[in-house]
């Protein structure tokens, strides 16, 4: 619900359409064309895991694609920019006669820090191949995958740090990239290590998923960077110390997050089992990586579903061009392939956040609340985060996965209406606190 409000009610109306479009006319459609024995919400669930999921991933793809050629342009200006900053400080000699807004840290030095970061990253995919059927293909396979990355992490870096630093790194197309970064990855690793034969196809998908896990890093990263360099450049910050702070904040961060994840695999695993945490782009960026390399993939479904992203690319053009309307794509295709769990939460919260900002519009401390709004919803999204850890935490710690549990099972449909209850009268009290304390602040 709260990155519902924090997307917005485009955002959350286009994921709106892609769950009606995946639940109300694929799903229906493609199990009357192929009509299967059983029950019909396993059925239903079938049919929309393992075709509408695929066609949702070539909606994404497609949307992605589309996003980095309108980026074209802004990415070419940006990397002209600072080369002129970088010939501009060699003029000047130095800073000196460069204002303090536009001192960054020399293209030349960033050139060398990038070209030094693939020392590890070689270092780190030839580790993995060690000891699998890949290792006699340990050299090109090493070599095509930095290469990949470099390549591959331009776009991505690109694409994701221009939206981000836009629109905020919500509207980030990394789901999208990430699936063509694996598809890619994975029709790379065909043509190099077709030789390893089936007894080499397992790790080659490992190696997939691990080259496009780093990309997936370079594609978060940069959402963060750019963020933090847009939000520096409204408050007039000096550019080169973000920068290396920023340098320093991946590096606790690469300190900082293994560990979490540890814990929380411990305590929970990744999705499959009873109290598993849901990982549903992780299990699509698998199944096309196993799809691609073993033949399985259905290109038929991805090619409908870029079909269907042309589409909703057309629509959204045309409503921004003649309306102050628009339909994300990447968005619509977010709401054909996500499970509707996931996702409607965030549409009801789009439209609650939109109904906050209305109710509060037009009075003297209007803006003031839709600002406490954005935090309110922010911290229902690190307050969440924070309490899983905790939770998982002390699960590992006792060794019981329900370690608060103080009724049965039995009472599960009880227990379920009194936490949506619970649910709804916590954020209605919260908006309304964060309303009373703006009309409260104003009257002072």
């Amino acid at each position: 619900l709260g990155a519902g409000h924090l997307i917005g009610l485009a955002v959350g109306s286009a994921i709106f359409v892609g769950l009606f479009l995946a639940w109300g006319v694929l799903t229906p459609l493609l199990t009357a064309l192929h009509p299967m024995p059983g029950a019909a919400v396993d059925v239903a669930t079938a049919v929309w895991a393992h075709q509408v999921r695929i066609i949702g991933a070539g909606t994404i793809g497609i949307a992605a694609i589309w996003t980095i050629i309108t980026l074209a342009r802004p990415v070419w200006v940006g990397v002209a920019s600072a080369i002129a900053s970088s010939r501009a400080r060699a003029q000047a000699k130095g800073d000196a006669g460069l204002p303090r807004t536009e001192r960054d840290i020399p293209i030349g030095i960033v050139g060398i820090i990038s070209l030094a970061c693939f020392i590890p990253v070689a270092a780190l995919l030839g580790i993995f191949i060690h000891g699998t059927a890949l290792e006699a293909l340990t050299v090109p396979l090493v070599v095509g995958g930095v290469l990949y990355i470099v390549v591959a992490g331009f776009f991505v870096a690109a694409a994701c740090g221009y939206m981000a630093g836009l629109i905020g790194s919500s509207n980030s197309p990394v789901s999208g990239l990430g699936i063509l970064s694996v598809i890619g990855a994975a029709l790379l690793l065909v043509v190099i290590g077709r030789t390893a034969g089936p007894a080499g196809a397992p790790a080659l998908v490992a190696y997939a998923l691990f080259v496009t896990a780093v990309l997936l890093n370079v594609a978060t990263i940069s959402n963060d960077n750019l963020q933090d360099l847009k939000t520096g450049q409204l408050v007039d910050a000096t550019p080169w110390r973000q920068q290396v702070a920023l340098i320093a904040g991946v590096i606790f961060g690469a300190i900082v997050i293994p560990p979490i994840l540890t814990l929380l695999n411990t305590a929970y695993g990744f999705g499959a089992g009873a109290h598993a945490l849901p990982a549903p782009q992780a299990t699509l960026i698998s199944t096309l990586a196993k799809g691609v390399i073993e033949g399985q993939i259905d290109w038929g479904l991805i090619g409908w579903g870029v079909v269907i992203g042309i589409v909703i690319i057309i629509i959204d053009e045309v409503l921004r061009a003649r309306t102050r309307w628009q339909l994300p794509p990447l968005a619509v295709g977010l709401g054909i392939y996500l499970p509707a769990s996931t996702t409607a939460a965030a549409v009801i919260g789009a439209v609650v956040g939109w109904s906050y900002n209305r109710s509060v519009a037009g009075k003297p401390f209007g803006d003031v609340a839709r600002r406490l709004g954005v935090l309110v919803a922010s911290g229902f999204i690190v307050g969440e985060s924070l309490a899983g850890v905790v939770l998982a935490g002390v699960i590992v710690a006792t060794g019981k996965p329900t370690p608060f549990a103080i009724v049965g099972d039995s009472f599960a449909t009880p227990s379920n209406w009194l936490g949506a209850l619970a649910f709804v009268l916590v954020v209605y009290a919260t908006y309304r606190w964060s309303a009373g304390q703006a009309a409260k602040n104003a009257a002072l």
